[in-house]
């Protein structure tokens, strides 16, 4: 069993937010693969399926991003889900806009909805996929930069990010985690976006 969570933040205010790319890439995936995520637990949304012959379950806590973790331990928990089987998708400000990163563990690189997990899980030990968001201007808080609404230029970069995000959980699921290190963390260049 693959367990795929992507982290934002609940409600039509942040729909749109640099914050909730990780949404965004269970909402593709749960249309692609056709998985409604109509069940509720352990505050949050999810839904299961089969994908490539593995079961798969993705999920969108509803906790707000600082206490994903919330969701996420008694989920892993419930399903008895073996760490290395638990991909994170979350925004990444350490990364510019629109590149991808994936890592089989490490620490929350200051993001906040990482660190609960890691402090509810008691390990660094999971893989995840960081989707960069760039840093904010120099007179912006980052929490107002991580919140507010997208450019239409940079939503399109972001847009084409969710959908190689989507991709990379795909290949995680169909041929491991150093598949995808291998294809996503070559350097990206002007051509592959």
């Amino acid at each position: 069993m693959k367990v795929i969570v992507g982290l934002g933040n609940p409600g039509s205010r942040y729909e749109q937010s640099r914050h909730n790319l990780g949404f965004w890439v269970i909402d593709l995936l749960a249309e692609r693969w056709t998985i409604p995520l109509t069940k509720h637990k352990f505050q949050g949304k999810y839904g299961e399926g089969i994908v490539h012959g593995e079961k798969v379950v993705l999920v969108k806590p509803q906790t707000f991003m600082n206490r994903s973790g919330e969701t996420v331990g008694p989920l892993v928990d419930y399903f008895h889900v073996d760490l290395e089987d638990l991909f994170i998708i979350y925004d990444d400000m350490a990364l510019a806009a629109g590149m991808i990163r994936v890592r089989g563990q490490g620490s929350a690189g200051g993001h906040n909805g990482v660190g609960n997990i890691i402090d509810h899980l008691g390990s660094t030990d999971f893989p995840r996929l960081r989707i960069g968001i760039g840093q904010p201007p120099s007179y912006m808080d980052s929490a107002d930069y991580v919140l507010q609404g997208i450019g239409e230029e940079e939503l399109i970069i972001l847009q084409e990010a969710v959908v190689s995000g989507a991709d990379a959980a795909e290949l995680w699921i169909k041929d491991g985690l150093n598949s995808v290190m291998n294809r996503y963390n070559r350097k990206q260049t002007n051509e592959d976006q």
